[in-house]
């Protein structure tokens, strides 16, 4: 369960095709939209953008947790 994601920012547009997540590296967004799908990473969410699946980490008062700050 990941605390803290980071989109990576290195699709063709600045979209996030990867996200580094603290303590394990980099993963891939199609395992990452798997992995929240299945309950894993709780604290976030998947959003649907243009037939496109993107990770996004739920709302709160803090800034600094957030996948694209």
């Amino acid at each position: 369960m990941a605390k803290n994601i980071n989109g990576n920012k290195d699709g063709t547009n600045g979209e996030n095709q990867s996200y580094t997540i603290h303590g394990r590296g980099v993963v891939s967004r199609s395992k990452l939209v798997k992995e929240i799908n299945a309950g894993r990473h709780p604290d976030f969410h998947v959003i649907d953008v243009n037939g496109q699946k993107f990770a996004r980490a739920n709302r709160d008062c803090s800034t600094n947790n957030n996948i694209d700050k």
